[in-house]
């Protein structure tokens, strides 16, 4: 059976609005696309790294919970376990403070096994960190000589634009590697200073990764593939909170190449029709995580999906 293997930081979020802390919940940009996956019964692995503390313990808990194989983590002794501030504005839209204590030596793990056609996704700046770079690249050769399909989500926030031309280099090669590259026009306008979908496809990615999609919140999504390019509407929506909608779009784009059995030779020549149905499938799990708190779809809806599709 398929599998996807997801490799990210593990943060707890603590969500404010108006000022009051309303919910705390593990997060973490690839961490949310593994637990709905997880939700929806897809064989998922997580590499990530917690401290042995409170935190660390109760994010493992969640992991175990939502189906997560807690094989591929680094419980490190030294440090503490990440946690971030999310305040919501009055649109929703989520402003981020981090804080972190990681020790020296980091994602101390075994690589799971990786089979043909399974999927490893990755992203954020977690996937550009300088201190993590030699061992990123180490799990990507392994999962290229694998034929694993890699999709990666750059993921990029304002936090880090200060670095935007010192992990350059990386991004790059995380174009490079990848099968299937998706993020947002905020990214690229953090990145690059860009926000055209096809300048953003045409300038920066097509060199490095024929398959492109660009989200665009409430403008809809942008598919950009050797066959041409094409547009995807999206429900207009009052979402309740944003945070996780990217993430979310990306574990429901996963799971409907899984149902689709879309194997990585097929991507080469995969026909509008069949990227119409995954993307719509990442669209669904989107706006269902944007009508609540949670960083992740429900355990209700996971459910319901997964017989329906």
């Amino acid at each position: 059976m398929r599998k996807i293997i997801g490799i990210g930081e593990t943060i707890l979020d603590i969500i404010f609005k108006n000022g009051q802390p309303t919910k705390s919940l593990p997060g973490g940009s690839v961490f949310n696309t593994m637990v709905s996956l997880g939700r929806l019964g897809v064989p998922v692995h997580f590499i990530t790294e917690v401290g042995r503390d409170q935190v660390g313990e109760h994010i493992l808990s969640f992991m175990q919970e939502n189906n997560i194989s807690t094989k591929n983590v680094d419980i490190f002794c030294e440090g503490k376990s990440p946690v971030s501030l999310a305040f919501l504005d009055e649109n929703n839209e989520a402003r981020y403070l981090f804080y972190t204590q990681y020790p020296e030596n980091r994602l101390s793990v075994v690589w799971p096994r990786i089979d043909p056609d399974d999927i490893l996704i990755l992203g954020s700046y977690y996937a550009v960190n300088p201190s993590l770079r030699p061992r990123i690249i180490e799990f990507l050769e392994y999962a290229r000589e694998r034929k694993a399909i890699i999709y990666y989500d750059p993921n990029f926030r304002k936090a880090h634009a200060h670095e935007a031309m010192r992990i350059t280099p990386a991004l790059l090669e995380n174009l490079e590697y990848a099968d299937i590259v998706r993020g947002s026009t905020e990214d690229f306008e953090t990145l690059f200073h860009l926000s055209d979908p096809e300048k953003i496809y045409l300038d920066k990615i097509k060199f490095y990764c024929p398959n492109f999609i660009c989200t665009q919140g409430a403008k809809g999504v942008e598919l950009f593939i050797p066959e041409g390019h094409f547009h995807f509407d999206v429900p207009a929506i009052n979402p309740v909170s944003t945070i996780g909608a990217g993430d979310n779009f990306n574990a429901g784009l996963l799971f409907g190449i899984l149902q689709e059995n879309i194997s990585r030779s097929q991507l080469e020549n995969l026909p509008k029709e069949k990227w119409e149905k995954i993307i719509s499938s990442g669209i669904n799990l989107s706006i269902e995580v944007c009508n609540s708190y949670d960083n992740y779809i429900s355990t209700e809806f996971a459910s319901t999906y997964r017989a329906s599709y």
